[in-house]
């Protein structure tokens, strides 16, 4: 089994490594060098102001907590395994041990980044020792492999019911022990004790039980699934089929395309974004991100940076994605002269990139020039538009 493990872990790694050479390239490492930039500026510039009583180590051990309660299991389990390995499950043990592993070392990260970012805003407004914060830092660690543990036995024994409930509950103490060291009360390691008791009668409840191998396998998908979505919106993903929503209170839109034959495809560009996920909330994420980055730095050369930026990908990514579609589509049967799409997806961009400016603007109408932000990118957009070639 530990041989299984490792030819399948070595084809995942080769297949993230596919996709990722395309989600960090050149432009959006400069976006990431920028934005953490000006982020840690902001937050440094914010510390020597941040009030003594400010409740630091309450917002600590909420947002670190939220962070170690949430450890989906890696189990790299495939469809064909609840028949195929059945007269192995014996040594299944071994198999999830590596995967456990795996996942811990995979996630423990986030947690521990963060809490270390929280250090100096610790420093600040606390008077805890270097020891008080190691330890901290020391408990982090453990519970996010209490965590990881104790998610992958309860979906063992539960088949993932009520997963919530006990994600809910994983959650609350660990952001308790969080907040009780943090405010030097020991009775955190207490709660600390009980947790690892709670995911030893866990571990002890799940053996001699049948392996739910339909559970897992359905996380493993979703979990892929996930992160290729994520990968669409920098590249093509061929296996990815996207889910398609009504979305209702959008169709108000369509009232406002005139009924002519010129408008075809307009209509249909338009159906076509706002039913389409991958579409649809592509536009909304980068609009937020160049929302929040617009509200909170103040930074302007960082802010015209990042919103040019994700304005060129969000005009550069839907025109290939509303363009380059290969299925089938009933319009196709029709007399509607070709160039009416390109036409249509253009105007279709064009509206969505004003409304990002204008959302962005608002966001950032207390800073000065906050006009040239909008500007730029409605500029960036049309000249994406104008140079990016479709199919």
């Amino acid at each position: 089994m530990q041989e299984v493990w490792s030819k399948r872990f070595l084809h995942y790694i080769e297949e993230v490594q596919k996709y990722m050479r395309f989600i960090f390239t050149g432009h959006i490492g400069l976006v990431l060098v920028f934005v953490i930039g000006a982020g840690g500026y902001q937050y440094s510039e914010w510390l020597k102001v941040a009030p003594q009583d400010f409740p630091a180590e309450w917002l600590v051990a909420i947002i670190v907590g939220i962070l170690v309660a949430f450890s989906t299991p890696v189990t790299l389990l495939k469809e064909p395994d609840q028949v195929y390995l059945l007269p192995l499950e014996t040594q299944m043990p071994h198999y999830f041990k590596r995967a456990l592993n795996w996942t811990f070392f995979s996630q423990f990260l986030v947690p521990v980044v963060v809490y270390i970012v929280s250090i100096p805003l610790l420093n600040a407004v606390t008077a805890l020792t270097t020891t008080e914060k190691l330890l901290g830092l020391f408990v982090v660690i453990v519970l996010k492999y209490l965590n990881v543990h104790m998610e992958f036995h309860y979906r063992y024994g539960n088949r993932g019911a009520l997963i919530w409930l006990d994600r809910f509950s994983r959650m609350a103490m660990s952001i308790l022990v969080l907040e009780m060291l943090l405010n030097t009360s020991y009775f955190g390691l207490v709660l600390l004790v009980i947790m690892a008791y709670y995911n030893f009668v866990l571990a002890k409840r799940i053996k001699g039980q049948p392996l739910p191998y339909e559970h897992f396998i359905k996380v493993e998908q979703n979990r892929m699934m996930r992160f290729y979505r994520f990968a669409n919106y920098f590249t093509d993903v061929p296996h990815l089929r996207g889910s398609v929503k009504r979305r209702a209170w959008l169709d108000i839109i369509y009232k406002w395309i005139p009924f002519t034959r010129n408008n075809t495809q307009l209509y249909l560009v338009w159906r076509t974004f706002i039913r389409t996920d991958d579409h649809f909330y592509l536009w909304v994420r980068l609009t937020a991100i160049s929302a929040v980055i617009a509200l909170f730095v103040d930074i302007l050369v960082v802010t015209w940076i990042v919103a040019g930026a994700l304005a060129f990908a969000t005009a550069i990514q839907l025109k290939y994605a509303l363009l380059s579609s290969s299925e089938f589509r009933m319009d196709m049967l029709y007399p509607v002269p070709s160039a009416q799409r390109p036409a249509a997806v253009q105007k279709l961009i064009r509206t969505l990139m004003i409304v990002q400016a204008i959302i962005v603007a608002l966001c950032q109408l207390n800073q000065p020039l906050f006009f040239v932000t909008p500007i730029l990118i409605i500029i960036v957009g049309e000249v994406t538009l104008r140079m990016a070639k479709g199919k």
